[in-house]
């Protein structure tokens, strides 16, 4: 018995794990950066959840989104793909059917899949999911709840939970607590006035409204008890809708929050510095799973981080930026202490908020500018023609506001920096177009010390030729470097 009863128990121990596959939540916020919740650091906004679950398991400093642009951001992590790779690398681009979605392979395996709240990947059916819902409430939050008590209890499951906060407009309601203006944190790139403030303090709610609900969630898997065989993501698709954040490549719009909890693989609470990209949710939920991970998938699992994080899956991260109602093509590469930022239409604002009503904030911002107020860092979101380079040192500069590229002291970063970026270009099939997508209006600007606003929208702006296309980058699967040489 001495013999036999330990392999007994081993037995049964490998039963048990292949008859429990672990389940998935990925939750994510629409336009919230990475700073903006408690366990990053914020000293105002409240999100005792998701703290909760990053005291209790892993939070990454380094979690880069590919774009910073609602859809591309979507269609790239639910493929696995860089935007230029998956067909949809601009903002409204319906995701193409041929391009496969993760969450079709687990269902395909057994998962019991849902999409619930902001889409703005394809229709309200799709082969990758059982049920598709829009959510409901302000936030399009309120049936996440129903979900998880309502799911098949024979079978895993893949929640993909996408809230619409915080995207504007703002809406206020009792889920969350409401902030006084004089706690905002105004960053040094916006005018400190008190309409700011108050649009700062709008956004401080929904941001604290996304983290209510999954506090809700979260409570529910551990009343199941299914909460230590989850993992658990919470991740956002760009950076907050304010001016130099939402559709650019700084760290304000394109670092994403990324806290993961699953007891069952992170034992030790811990914070990585590990670089990881949104693309590499695919190949990681795929792994757990047992799933082998196909070709076409880019993304590179961080399960190695989750089990040691000291433990690097890559050491490189690229991202992109195309069109966003206003024409741009820039690509930027994270490597050590670095950033930079190639921009291939530096002849041009590079816009993202109109000056009107609607963006209080970057109206304030346009106001500033107009009467020549704004400081060397408010006024770089008004630079024309922009820098066709930028390099910062982010130990020095957490918000980007000084370019090292013209520095002498950095030419040989600057031209290691150019040569990673024309790697993950040729790899990885991306193009520069040569017809376009154009402006969806004209932009504002300052004429004789008016503003000028923004031209009237169209309903859609047509879309022209999409990075990737001349080289029919939709079927490169090249991941592009992932270390440096």
């Amino acid at each position: 018995m001495k013999i036999i009863a330990p392999f007994l128990l081993f037995l049964g121990a490998v039963v048990a794990v292949e008859a429990s596959p672990p389940n998935f939540v990925f939750f994510i916020a629409d336009d919230v950066s990475q700073d903006d919740f408690g366990c990053y650091g914020h000293p105002t906004i409240k999100t005792p959840h998701v703290d909760a679950l990053a005291a209790a398991g892993m939070r990454f400093d380094n979690a880069y989104l590919t774009t910073s642009s609602c859809s591309p951001s979507r269609c790239s992590i639910i493929t696995g793909r860089y935007p230029h790779n998956t067909g949809a690398p601009e903002l409204h681009v319906r995701l193409p059917d041929s391009q496969i979605r993760f969450p079709e392979l687990l269902r395909e395996a057994g998962y019991y899949t849902v999409l619930s709240g902001k889409n703005h990947m394809f229709g309200n059916e799709d082969r990758a999911f059982d049920t598709i819902t829009d959510g409901g409430g302000p936030g399009k939050e309120e049936d996440w709840l129903g979900h998880v008590q309502n799911r098949p209890k024979d079978k895993p499951f893949f929640f993909w939970f996408a809230s619409s906060d915080a995207h504007r407009d703002w809406t206020i309601n009792e889920d969350a607590p409401t902030y006084d203006p004089a706690d905002v944190i105004v960053p040094p790139y916006l005018v400190d006035t008190i309409i700011t403030r108050e649009d700062l303090a709008s956004y401080y709610h929904e941001v604290s409204r996304y983290d209510h609900f999954i506090g809700v969630v979260t409570a529910e898997l551990e009343r199941q008890g299914v909460l230590d065989n989850t993992l658990i993501v919470v991740a956002a698709d760009n950076g907050r809708p304010f001016p130099r954040c939402k559709s650019r490549l700084y760290d304000s719009g394109i670092k994403t929050p990324w806290v993961v909890h699953f007891p069952d693989v992170v034992k030790t609470p811990s914070v990585t510095e590990s670089l990881v990209s949104v693309i590499d949710l695919s190949a990681t939920c795929l792994e757990l799973a047992g799933i082998d991970k196909p070709d076409y998938i880019q993304g590179q699992s961080f399960l190695p981080i989750l089990r040691d994080p000291n433990a690097q899956v890559r050491e490189l991260v690229f991202s992109e930026h195309n069109w966003h109602v206003y024409k741009n093509h820039e690509r930027m590469v994270r490597f050590g202490d670095f950033v930079y930022v190639k921009n291939n239409y530096p002849n041009q604002p590079n816009l993202a908020y109109e000056s009107d009503t609607k963006f209080p904030a970057g109206l304030e911002l346009w106001k500033a500018h107009a009467a020549g107020r704004t400081t060397a860092a408010q006024q770089q979101v008004f630079a024309n023609p922009c820098p066709e380079e930028e390099l910062f040192l982010l130990s020095k500069d957490p918000h980007q506001l000084t370019n090292l590229a013209e520095n002498p002291e950095y030419e040989s970063v600057l031209e290691q920096a150019r040569g990673l970026i024309a790697d993950w270009t040729e790899q990885t099939g991306d193009t520069i177009p040569e017809n376009p997508t154009p402006h969806r209006h004209t932009p504002p600007r300052i004429v004789n010390g008016e503003i000028l606003p923004a031209g009237d929208y169209t309903e859609r702006t047509p879309h022209a030729e999409m990075p990737g296309a001349a080289r029919n980058a939709m079927s490169i699967n090249h991941p592009g470097p992932l270390r440096l040489n």
